[in-house]
This record gives C-alpha cells, sequence and structure tokens, in this order.
C-alpha cells in the first residue's frame, strides 16, 4: 500500500460505567473505580487505528508519547485518530500525530507515534 502525509484514521468510542469497573477488576484494584476513562484505554484506541487501519497490517510499534490534557469522561464519545504527518519508505518509518478528542470538542490528549512498516511505499 502507498501511504501519503495527511492521511488519517479515526475511531470514536464510548466507555461506559461497566467498562470503568471490568477495567478496574482487570487491574487487580476494585477498591478504585476509575472516575474518568484511564490513560492506557485511550492509548489503546491508537494502537488499534496503528495495527488495524493506519498504517494496519504489519505495523510495528517503535515509539509512542502521549500528554494527557483532560479527563476523559465515562460516557461521553470519544473521538481518537492518527495522522501521517512524515514518512520515510528508505528507514521503513512513518511519524503519526495522534489526537483524542470528547464529543464537546475538548483535547483528551495528543501525541507523537513511530511505527516500522516494511512496505511504506512512495509519497
Amino acid at each position: 500500500m502507498t501511504f501519503q502525509q495527511g492521511q488519517r484514521a479515526e475511531l470514536t468510542r464510548t466507555y461506559s460505567q461497566q467498562d470503568m469497573l471490568e477495567f478496574a477488576a482487570l487491574s487487580g484494584d476494585t477498591a478504585n473505580v476509575p472516575n474518568s476513562v484511564p490513560g492506557p484505554l485511550i492509548g489503546g484506541l491508537f494502537s488499534y487505528l496503528l495495527g488495524v487501519e493506519l498504517p494496519g497490517r504489519g505495523t510495528n510499534y517503535l515509539k509512542q508519547n502521549l500528554e494527557f490534557l483532560s479527563p476523559a469522561p465515562i460516557g461521553e464519545a470519544l473521538t481518537a485518530s492518527v495522522t501521517i504527518t512524515k514518512l520515510r519508505p528508505e528507514k521503513h518509518l512513518v511519524d503519526l500525530e495522534t489526537v483524542c478528542v470528547s464529543s464537546s470538542g475538548t483535547r483528551i490528549c495528543q501525541g507523537r507515534a513511530l511505527v516500522y512498516v516494511e512496505d511504506v511505499g512512495k509519497s
């Protein structure tokens, strides 16, 4: 597949109170049920997008940084997006901007991802 700078993928997900109870159970800390969506669940949205949507199958995570700006409300739709900012086909590298916003437009987190893709193609 050929990728282009500016190419974008997004995913919208709403986390419920039940999801928070299940997260607490999985983490082994049922005494502290989160009152906002935990960072690892938001990071998982980016992981899904990178591994399934853009660049997709065969993507290897090399680096990720996330800056959390605001709590992510439970029960509100969150939209995570990844956008290609730079292609380095000679090194099989793709740089992406990662952003998550709430349905009210609040930026929940932002960051960057660097992934290795065997067939980056030419931009």
